[in-house]
């Protein structure tokens, strides 16, 4: 076997998730526009800011209908503390009692997290401290911002996981051309891993902004993409330590799936899929 790569569920080779923070009542007006196109978002909640009323702020309730609509809510911290400039004391404490009052509240694991602002020391021993106890919380992935690209890649590090592009970025249209245009049976053999577009924001600022038609349009566009996966975070985390954790024999001929999810991929360009529990041929 000379290359092997993943697919999404059902085969698909491409995936689109969105990431919005600070769980404020403009998430609502962009799920229903984000809805009607079957995008799925992750909603990142400080938990400091979730109660049983709010006239600003998701409530719980609100909350619940989101992720009753396929969506997933994520920890944003309970106060909102930069982990990049922060005492680590004080991160680990923010990080744990948002997970613990989400978790409480909504009656539901929350793994996801959002770094609060844009992490301005997130390299060296400061970031390999920060990733451990944030793996030592029980956090899975973690998402940072500022390095809008076009590469549409997955990441490397889950815990270092940046967007392609905030959706006021000027290029955000053009990088939807460039994604929608990749076709996988025109790419050179060894470049046909699986691509991935994610957007993130604030909801807020469509409504500042009075440029909710711009929403629309980008979901709108991502929906006429043929051959594409809409997923939380969670969702597409799962799914790639999944994929990671299928046991292939050395010869590459055979393969076996331990996990409970049922996994696809292209061998040497030949599509398969094996089911939870199940050993495969090649």
């Amino acid at each position: 076997m000379k290359y092997c790569f993943m697919r999404f569920p059902e085969g698909r080779f491409k995936a689109v998730t969105f990431s919005y923070d600070d769980g404020v009542k403009a998430d609502l007006k962009l799920a229903e526009i984000i809805d009607k196109y079957g995008i799925k978002a992750t909603f990142n909640l400080c938990d400091s800011g979730l109660n049983e009323t709010s006239d600003d702020r998701l409530t719980v309730s609100e909350a619940l209908d989101l992720i009753a609509r396929g969506h997933e809510v994520a920890n944003h911290g309970y106060n909102h503390v930069a982990l990049g400039i922060s005492r680590h004391f004080d991160g680990i404490k923010d990080v744990l009692d948002c997970r613990l009052g989400l978790e409480k509240k909504l009656g539901r694991l929350v793994r996801g997290f959002a770094y609060p602002d844009t992490m301005r020391n997130i390299s060296g021993d400061n970031y390999l401290q920060i990733k451990g106890f944030l793996e030592g919380l029980g956090i899975t992935y973690a998402r940072l911002c500022g390095k809008d690209n076009d590469s549409f890649d997955l990441p490397t590090d889950f815990y270092a996981w940046y967007p392609n592009a905030h959706h006021d970025n000027p290029e955000i249209m053009n990088y939807l051309d460039k994604f929608l245009g990749i076709e996988e049976k025109k790419l050179y053999s060894a470049a046909r891993h699986p691509r991935l577009f994610y957007m993130w924001g604030h909801s807020a600022e469509f409504s500042k902004k009075g440029n909710w038609d711009h929403l629309e349009e980008i979901a709108e566009k991502l929906s006429t993409g043929e051959d594409i996966w809409f997923a939380t975070n969670t969702e597409i985390y799962e799914y790639v330590k999944a994929y990671e954790s299928l046991v292939f024999s050395a010869d590459g001929g055979t393969v076996y799936n331990p996990t409970l999810k049922k996994v696809w991929f292209v061998a040497d360009g030949v599509p398969h899929e094996v089911a939870s529990g199940e050993t495969i041929k090649l």
